[in-house]
């Protein structure tokens, strides 16, 4: 059974149209309402999805687990998570399913820098976000000793033994890294595909400033080295 896992905050704008895309692709679609003030759990229910609601907002990395264990309690066994925002194309979610299907990787990690596959066409990534992307593949390095192409994206694919496994403590965006680190602890094998991203003035908006950066790089590297 696949379930995608939806982490969102304050999306009820965009909700409704991001779960009819993913039924598509998945048996069920899980939106982990992270302690909203709008309609987002709501608009995401009325769309067709399974709802977990935070009463208080926790942070991508806690909603992310949240809804990971609720779809291990549904019997899932490949789980795909992505952002609630319009950014990840759901058309790609077969793509991040086949090495899963095929036996050859636990975790598939989707790569936003390398040309879509069967193409030339490339996605159009301001530069403050490379230069982002490319220091937190930095950290991830730091912190785990594995190269993962794009570790800060969110869309990402699960398959039975580390959805059986995973076990994410880190409540924020430092998540993502952890992901990495938890794929070395346990050994699951690795593959990455590119896919497509669909980045507008609402999106560029979102995510992490300089500053929450910085923090969130301290945070892995001493959880590190605590470890």
């Amino acid at each position: 059974m696949t379930i995608a896992v939806i982490p969102a905050y304050n999306e009820a704008s965009r909700i409704a149209g991001v779960v009819k895309s993913v039924l598509q692709y998945v048996d069920a679609v899980l939106v982990v309402d992270d302690g909203s003030t709008d309609e987002t759990g709501e608009a995401a229910r009325a769309a067709g999805a399974c709802v977990v609601r935070h009463m208080h907002n926790s942070g991508a990395g806690a909603a992310t687990m949240t809804g990971i264990e609720a779809a291990r309690r549904m019997g899932a066994d490949r789980v795909i998570t992505l952002d609630a925002d319009e950014q990840h194309d759901p058309h790609d979610i077969p793509l991040l399913l086949a090495p899963l299907a095929e036996g050859r990787a636990d975790v598939v990690f989707a790569n936003r820098f390398r040309a879509a596959a069967g193409g030339k066409h490339r996605n159009r990534i301001p530069l403050i976000r490379r230069i982002f992307n490319g220091i937190g593949n930095i950290v991830s390095f730091l912190a785990t000793g594995i190269w993962v192409s794009d570790s800060q994206c969110g869309f990402k694919a699960f398959g039975p033994r580390a959805v059986r496994e995973i076990n994410l403590r880190m409540s924020g965006f430092e998540f993502c890294t952890e992901i990495v680190r938890e794929s070395v602890q346990h050994k699951w094998r690795i593959a990455e595909v590119p896919i497509k991203v669909l980045y507008s003035e609402y999106t560029l908006a979102k995510g992490q400033s300089f500053a929450n950066g910085v923090r969130t790089a301290f945070k892995i590297l001493l959880r590190s080295f605590l470890r």
